[in-house]
């Protein structure tokens, strides 16, 4: 009997047949120039996305790591309100719609989905991309200003991944709130840069005043522990590349690590990590160190050692990103 083909395959498999009949040195070229202004520190009031050749080697190459980083997040919030799923999805600014693919894959079944997207090009691909995944064939993908006009229809779900940095600062207080008004949780992802962890914290600030609850990754709602400019709060999620990457970046891992940064919010009770890890665990001999933010609204250090049994074992297979401690752990 075949096992099941996971999402992430099949997202890989759709975007590997979308590059056949585009020149590789075409796709290289149009990823670089992309890369170089569509996720850059300057908003723009027009897209950036300007044809299908543009969408395509965009979306092969960041589909990918924006499924990987939305997912994970994703799986953070469904570990806190266990037994709670979407009835309903609406991905804003969501291109070719990668934060859906992330939904489908953590949370079964079929739902009513809304993309919207400034950029025709990335709608149209988008939804041609999503033929290959049936809890997406019914997506409607519809073309709206991400801003300040911003009008959103009442939904269980709202994902905001990889946008608010491309907006001017009213048009992501407008964004956010309008996600907020309009939904009973929001999910925003961004680069795990000091200004993407910068925009997140603000966000969360937002539905936090909005009367949200943080469920992930902040143990606690207070305000973030982490001094501004001294440090920023980001994770990691592995990314298999693609010949796309390798032409583009070199190398020859099999693999990159998207960073990314992100807050998880709802309007209903949630249970958050009673700690986070913050920092990729340090092993040493006999010995694990994990940087935590607790619900005391403080980062502190915890010291795992073989004296702890179990707990070490657990904290040996601890990842940066997981809550401490796991469950089930003695």
């Amino acid at each position: 009997m075949n096992a099941p083909v996971s999402p992430a395959d099949t997202l890989r498999a759709a975007l590997a047949g979308l590059l056949d009949g585009l020149p590789p040195k075409q796709a290289a070229q149009a990823v670089e120039r992309l890369i170089a202004n569509y996720r850059g520190r300057t908003p723009t009031d027009a897209p950036v996305l300007r044809d299908r050749s543009d969408v395509v080697a965009y979306a092969a190459y960041r589909m990918p790591a924006t499924f990987e980083a939305v997912s994970s997040a994703l799986a953070a919030f469904a570990d806190a309100a266990p037994g709670w799923a979407p009835a309903a999805h609406t991905d804003v600014g969501g291109g070719t719609g990668a934060a859906t693919w992330a939904v489908s894959a953590t949370w079964d079944g079929e739902r009513p989905v809304t993309v919207l997207d400034w950029a025709e090009p990335a709608l149209a691909l988008g939804r041609e991309i999503a033929a290959a995944n049936p809890a997406l064939k019914a997506a409607e993908w519809r073309r709206s200003r991400i801003g300040s006009a911003l009008s959103l229809e009442s939904t269980d779900l709202i994902t905001v991944s990889y946008v608010l940095g491309e907006l001017a600062d009213a048009d992501r207080a407008a964004v956010v709130d309008a996600a907020a008004a309009a939904a009973q949780a929001v999910v925003v992802v961004e680069p795990g840069t000091p200004d993407g962890y910068a925009r997140v914290i603000e966000a969360r600030d937002r539905l936090i005043g909005a009367g949200f609850r943080v469920a992930a990754p902040c143990p606690h709602s207070a305000a973030c522990p982490i001094v501004p400019g001294e440090d920023w709060c980001h994770f990691s999620a592995r990314v298999s590349r693609s010949s796309l990457h390798r032409q583009v970046k070199g190398g020859s891992l099999a693999y990159e690590d998207e960073k990314f940064s992100y807050v998880a919010a709802a309007r209903f009770p949630v249970e958050p990590a009673a700690s986070r890890v913050v920092r990729r665990p340090q092993i040493r001999k006999g010995q694990v160190l994990l940087d935590l933010c607790g619900p005391d609204e403080f980062l502190h250090r915890e010291t795992v050692s073989k004296r702890h049994g179990p707990l070490y074992r657990a904290a040996r297979d601890t990842d940066w990103g997981d809550p401490w401690p796991p469950p089930h752990a003695d």
